[in-house]
């Protein structure tokens, strides 16, 4: 399956941090676990839409949350292809529904669906009825994807980067900012009975926790990714 991971050329929001000197022990998804359950009806297909978070900002594409979480469902009897991806780093929601509307997955229907969007319209400090009304509407085209079974919609939580080297200290502030739009996302995937994981509290784990953070001092790490995997790979596997 084709991915779309456009990286843009000038430096966005959420992407600028510079490389640390600091080398940090780099997390290897186990791929030799072997499946001896019988392998569920398939090929199932899979679509992760939001921003660098979605990607795998700063880590190899293995250790990105939509690969690891393929790994774990293929290990789990459910045959899943490579995911197809709509995201870049820096999108706010208005981009992601921008950038859904010209791509060529756009008429396609998926087994399950993944969305994670909104860190940037935070950093950006964009207006949260904004975000409200654009995330509903996201969200509702992550279900059409989804050829409307809301059951196969996933829906990830902001992390909080105000924990983050990057954020320079400013988690008091980031911190309940944060809590503010997810309280959104949250509402929103509710009315639309979708499911939801909050990593948000995982990702906080990162304040103590220098291995949970990619190297460019910002994005989560494969061991992140592979946490926040740990919840959601149940949540999924459960509507098959």
């Amino acid at each position: 399956m084709k991915t779309i991971q456009l990286f843009l050329l000038a430096i966005t929001a959420l992407s600028g941090c510079a490389k640390k000197t600091e080398t940090l022990t780099q997390f290897k998804p186990d791929t030799t676990v072997v499946n001896n359950k019988p392998m569920k009806s398939g090929p199932f297909t899979y679509l992760a839409l939001g921003d660098s978070y979605t990607i795998g900002q700063s880590v190899p594409q293995n250790q990105s949350y939509p690969y690891q979480l393929k790994t774990l469902l293929n290990n789990d009897a459910l045959n899943v292809l490579a995911p197809d991806i709509i995201a870049v780093t820096g999108w706010t929601t208005d981009n992601l529904i921008n950038a859904i509307d010209q791509s060529s997955f756009k008429d396609k229907k998926y087994d399950f669906v993944t969305l994670l969007i909104g860190v940037n319209d935070q950093y950006q400090q964009l207006s949260k009825d904004n975000y409200r009304t654009k995330f509903a509407q996201v969200l509702k085209t992550a279900i059409a994807f989804a050829n409307g079974n809301v059951d196969r919609v996933f829906v990830i939580s902001i992390p909080d980067w105000g924990v983050t080297p990057f954020a320079g200290g400013q988690d008091a502030i980031i911190g309940p900012d944060i809590d503010a739009f997810n309280a959104i996302n949250l509402d929103e995937t509710r009315k639309a009975h979708v499911t939801y994981a909050d990593i948000t509290a995982i990702s906080r784990q990162a304040a103590n926790d220098r291995s949970l953070i990619a190297d460019d001092g910002l994005h989560p790490s494969g061991k992140m990714y592979a946490e926040w995997m740990a919840l959601l790979e149940p949540m999924v596997i459960k509507e098959f």
